[in-house]
């Protein structure tokens, strides 16, 4: 009976209940004495770390650099490795490793987890993206010690090195140091490693093998980009050319000052790839202007990319969205990207997700307003603009934080944590599990014009 009801579950729900099953474990280990430094660690603590770890996400209510003890850090890195690359990637992995054969809801699941679309090859493309996630990683510790060591000697610069490097690829942002990268701002070799890990990590595993694919082909063959990946590409580029120019010029007089032209450029590059879901910063954020915090919004609610470990609407919709909006202005209903037409059905499906991601922010912002009364002081709008910060932090599963978050409610770390778990899977993947089973319907209505605009 159980394993006829696991058959007749959407691949979304056994998704969802995979990450829900991770987050109740990781939980669980949390709140054992021997996680925490010192006094042991409340449930509400533990699940909204947990859930942080898992989404990938990066808030923090509690400082994981001085109270967990290293068992509760190993815990933490462990939740952030299987979440960033999806439980189904591993079960999956040990299924063929043991011999056995994927079946057709096991595929579906993979497909909704890793590429969104029909793959020839599932097992190749599984052992690439693993091969491929521990070499970067491993690749990142390496030149995170070498860095580390130089600027600080401690016994456990190559535990901080290891967890930093897995953090950074899978764009969580957990840092053992409580303020994340600060101390590294003008530590180029740092930076750069953060950097690299992180665009890495958010760009999607199927871009990334096509990548290297296209780099290292063997036998002479000219393998070459998907629109998928060239799209990806693009608006990741254009994002982190604005980001950088943005943080620059709008931080100027303010966080950069005092600071060589060169640093600065650094610091806003750093600053313009992190809120793409990864969470690190080298600048305090909450002394940050409003323009710039603004800034940041926009950016952390674009998020990463398909496939990858990030959350967000995904350079994808935001770059189909643009492209529907050029495409209207010339009085075209064709979405045109390198000689290639997108498919109207996806075209559709952008807009949705970005229609619910919007939905759910405003709907989140609309309860915390109400749950976290104290939240609301201070100068006119900062109360505001500080929740929604956080809010979109968390649904763009960024980590970013004006410290908010540790002074939310108990309900108010409940919600965060709904919003943590929604971003890291999707809107409309949520919105399409609790739907009731999809029916076609046996005709069409009459057709009828309406005033837009």
């Amino acid at each position: 009976m159980f394993s006829e009801g696991i058959k007749a579950l959407h691949p979304n729900h056994i998704v969802i209940g995979s990450f829900l099953c991770l987050i109740l474990l990781g939980m669980v280990f949390l709140s054992l004495p021997v996680a925490s430094s010192g006094e042991r660690i409340s449930p509400i603590d533990a699940l909204f770390t947990s859930a942080s770890a898992v989404c990938v996400t990066g808030l923090t209510v509690l400082d994981t650099g001085s109270d967990f003890s290293r068992f509760g850090q190993v815990v933490t890195i462990i939740l952030i490795q299987l979440g960033g690359l999806g439980i189904a990637t591993f079960s999956t992995f040990f299924i063929f490793v043991l011999g056995g054969r994927l079946s057709l809801r096991g595929r579906g699941m993979l497909e909704t987890t890793l590429t969104q679309f029909p793959v020839k090859n599932m097992k190749e493309l599984l052992v690439k993206i693993l091969a491929l996630t521990f070499a970067f990683e491993a690749a990142g510790a390496v030149f995170l010690y070498f860095f580390l060591s130089r600027s600080a000697a401690s016994s456990s610069v190559g535990f901080s090195a290891l967890y930093h490097s897995v953090s950074a690829f899978c764009n969580a942002g957990f840092s053992l140091y409580s303020t994340s990268l600060e101390a590294f701002r003008e530590n180029v070799g740092v930076n750069a490693v953060v950097i690299a890990l992180v665009l890495l990590g958010g760009i999607g595993f199927v871009v990334i093998v096509e990548l290297s694919e296209l780099l290292f082909s063997r036998h002479g063959r000219r393998n070459r980009l998907s629109l998928h990946s060239k799209v990806v590409l693009s608006v990741t580029a254009a994002l982190l050319l604005v980001g950088t120019v943005a943080f620059l010029v709008l931080e100027a007089n303010n966080s950069l000052a005092g600071l060589s032209p060169g640093k600065k450029l650094l610091v806003s590059f750093f600053q313009a790839v992190t809120p793409r879901t990864a969470g690190f910063n080298t600048v305090t954020i909450c002394s940050c202007t409003n323009a710039t915090l603004f800034f940041l919004i926009v950016l952390m609610f674009v998020g990463a990319s398909p496939g990858s470990c990030g959350g967000g609407i995904k350079t994808t919709s935001f770059g189909v969205l643009l492209g529907l909006a050029v495409a209207k202005l010339k009085g075209s209903d064709d979405v045109n990207y390198f000689y290639r037409r997108v498919p109207d059905e996806i075209v559709s499906r952008a807009v949705a997700i970005v229609f619910f991601s919007m939905l759910v922010i405003v709907v989140m912002l609309m309860i915390l307003s109400v749950t976290e009364p104290g939240l609301q002081g201070g100068r006119p709008g900062e109360g505001f603009l500080s929740l929604l910060f956080e809010i979109v932090s968390a649904f763009g599963t960024v980590g970013l934080s004006t410290g908010v978050t540790s002074s939310l409610s108990v309900s108010g770390k409940l919600l965060l944590t709904i919003l943590m778990l929604v971003g890291r899977l999707g809107p409309l993947t949520v919105a399409i599990a609790l739907a009731a089973r999809e029916v076609r319907p046996r005709f069409r209505y009459a057709e009828e014009r309406l005033m837009i605009g």
